[in-house]
């Protein structure tokens, strides 16, 4: 997986050079600085791409192996090119950006369940207030590039707040879904809630002052929100796990070997009692 996403990120930046190049927070990457040519880029981004699915269909399973193509595609195909047209790009970014969780399941499980659409679900709606905080902090820079995020083409910043607070306000009851599947325990339940409205407050403070993203003065709340979410998604997933459910799971056929042991006792005669 990691082959897979350092992959796409060099295709990525083999992409799109040249509008990497025009701001100033990704200009020093390789490709745009000139350190790395775009031929030489490409063959190394398609290389770890294709090897790390391969990978994981071989030593993992085939299923982990396509989706994780299959991510690199649509991020690749869509939502990079997407960038430069419509702010719609950061809702389709979320579904490549989400997956990770759904491909650890998979190279797990061998299948994809319910309790990794869970994770999914967490990781998508965090992805709004992270990636707009960052958006809103760096507007004048993806202006630059050209990039349509949402606060560029959001000039009083109203829409882009009302989307942080929806979609913080949506992780709350999402986040509280694995203990209610059993996935973990009591100790998450009250934590996850504790994060949510920790996260969720944190995101009102950009509401209050009501500055639009272009005043200088709006930023300190976006850079809190911002570290909020680096804090939030560790502590949740950190959380989960050591707060794990100890539901079990029979494995397949593990139902059947009460009934073939019992089978393979000699049986006792009439003789022997």
């Amino acid at each position: 997986m990691g082959l897979v996403s350092s992959g796409t990120a060099a295709l990525n930046e083999t992409l799109k050079s040249a509008v990497d190049a025009r701001m100033h927070r990704t200009a020093q990457r390789p490709v745009p600085a000139g350190r790395m040519n775009r031929a030489h880029a490409a063959a190394v981004g398609l290389g770890l791409t294709l090897g790390g699915s391969l990978y994981l269909a071989l030593f993992a399973n085939l299923l982990t192996g396509l989706l994780a193509l299959l991510t690199a595609l649509v991020y690749l195909g869509v939502y990079t090119p997407l960038k430069q047209v419509s702010p719609m790009c950061t809702f389709v970014g979320a579904f490549p950006g989400a997956m990770p969780v759904v491909l650890g399941w998979t190279a797990a499980r061998g299948r994809l369940e319910t309790e990794a659409l869970i994770l999914f679900a967490i990781m998508f709606l965090w992805q709004f207030p992270h990636f707009l905080s960052i958006a809103w902090l760096y507007r004048e820079d993806y202006a630059r590039g050209q990039v349509r995020m949402l606060p560029v083409v959001d000039s009083d910043g109203k829409s882009t707040v009302w989307r942080i607070l929806a979609y913080s306000l949506a992780l709350i009851p999402v986040s509280l879904l694995p203990a209610l599947m059993n996935m973990a325990g009591r100790v998450y339940l009250v934590g996850a809630i504790l994060l949510g409205v920790a996260l969720f407050r944190v995101a009102v403070q950009m509401a209050r002052p009501q500055l639009p993203p272009t005043a200088p003065s709006s930023k300190p709340a976006a850079r809190r929100l911002l570290r909020a979410t680096l804090l939030y998604l560790p502590l949740l997933f950190a959380l989960m796990m050591a707060n794990s459910g100890r539901k079990s799971e029979q494995l397949p056929g593990e139902h059947l070997r009460p009934v073939l042991r019992e089978s393979a006792q000699p049986r006792s005669s009439g003789a022997d009692k």
